[in-house]
């Protein structure tokens, strides 16, 4: 590697068939490191942005439906990585990893650094990714985790270094994998996501897919007998169910182009988010607009959410502590405990620029600690 050049890299994600938080971190790896090989197991070029359009799918993108029900070819994913070539010609491979990439295979005295967004979910944690599943393959689906377990673990005995998303993360890689990680926080775009001058604080926000972990049913019952409106953004398969049930106050609005979701963020008195998350960018996107977030006390939250500085914590996933948290948020506005402008200066911790200089001084230690041949 030339003195001040961006090292050669390769780099591994499990999936592109949607832009969401984990393409966003390999579309700030592209850009950190030029990348000269992407792969992946299936792509839709449609759903994402052009610096990602030429990963090398696997054979699994030959398989009908393959980008729209991926999750179903999951028993599959460790052999299509296996049967790719090791990567070699370069000076490393970082696999951007929730699943089954981190076992790309990569030639002898190439260091493998694993961005790890968490331990495999399906593996370690199998009752929240249930849904993913039809409800006929659920059972033999959780009897084979015991073996993507005992697998799981080879793979993590060949990975050079261990990044972790978040404090929580990296704990589940401790307990998992018996292995350190090292966090950066995920790139959040706070260019764009910034406060708005006088902006009016006036409704509740919430943000996300509309499936059970998400807890987006909580929080709406949360609003229910509240005098306060509640915004929900976001589609998914519960969203016909809430629509049907909730109280006038809340209103669903799909989803929202970037501008628009920037616009709710800045007009939220706060961002309403009790899901257990791995790091959870909606939270620091709502931050960097200078609004507070009401979230759980687990998870990425904990790196994000300073209780009664940037937002509240609560303990449970449980409506009378939510709805305790959300008085609490009209209190604080009403009094302006709470100052936006400290909130969006915090949130300047979790920039794309820090990110990408995090992994350049990463990868560089990795290389000049080769791994023998």
């Amino acid at each position: 590697m030339k003195s001040g050049a961006a090292p050669r890299v390769a780099v591994a994600h499990e999936w592109l068939i949607r832009y969401a938080g984990s393409e966003r971190v390999v579309e700030e790896l592209v850009e950190a490191f030029g990348v000269e090989r992407l792969l992946t197991t299936v792509v839709k070029p449609s759903a994402i942005p052009a610096s990602l359009r030429g990963a090398s799918p696997s054979f699994l993108q030959r398989l009908p439906g393959a980008t729209e029900h991926h999750e179903w070819l999951l028993p599959l994913m460790p052999l299509a990585w296996r049967l790719r070539d090791p990567i070699d010609g370069v000076e490393a491979v970082v696999s951007s990893s929730h699943a089954c990439a981190k076992a790309v295979r990569v030639a002898g005295g190439i260091p493998h650094i694993c961005y790890c967004h968490t331990p495999m979910r399906y593996a370690w944690d199998f009752d929240s990714e249930a849904e993913r599943f039809p409800p006929a393959l659920r059972l033999p689906a959780r009897a084979s985790m015991r073996l993507f377990r005992r697998w799981d673990r080879g793979v993590a005995d060949r990975i050079t270094r261990f990044v972790a998303n978040s404090s929580a993360v990296a704990e589940r890689i401790r307990r998992a994998y018996g292995r350190e990680a090292e966090v950066v926080f995920p790139p959040v775009r706070t260019e764009w996501f910034t406060p708005g001058e006088h902006a009016e604080r006036e409704s509740f926000l919430y943000t996300g897919r509309l499936v059970a972990y998400k807890r987006a049913r909580l929080v709406v019952e949360a609003f229910r007998d509240l005098p306060h409106e509640l915004v929900v953004v976001g589609e998914g398969q519960l969203r016909e169910e809430l629509e049907s049930t909730a109280p006038s106050n809340v209103r669903f609005v799909g989803t929202v182009d970037e501008q628009e979701l920037r616009r709710l963020y800045r007009h939220a008195i706060a961002l309403v988010y009790p899901a257990e998350e791995d790091f959870g960018i909606v939270m620091a996107e709502a931050q960097a607009c200078g609004t507070p977030v009401v979230a759980l006390r687990r998870g990425g939250a904990l790196d994000i959410v300073e209780h009664g500085v940037t937002g509240w914590l609560i303990d449970e996933q449980d409506v009378g502590q939510l709805r305790a948290a959300i008085r609490a948020a009209v209190d604080a506005a009403a009094r302006g405990e709470l100052d936006s402008a400290e909130i969006a200066r915090r949130a300047q911790r979790f920039t794309a620029a820090r990110f990408r200089g995090e992994m350049r001084r990463i990868v560089v230690e990795a290389i000049s600690r080769p791994r023998p041949r």
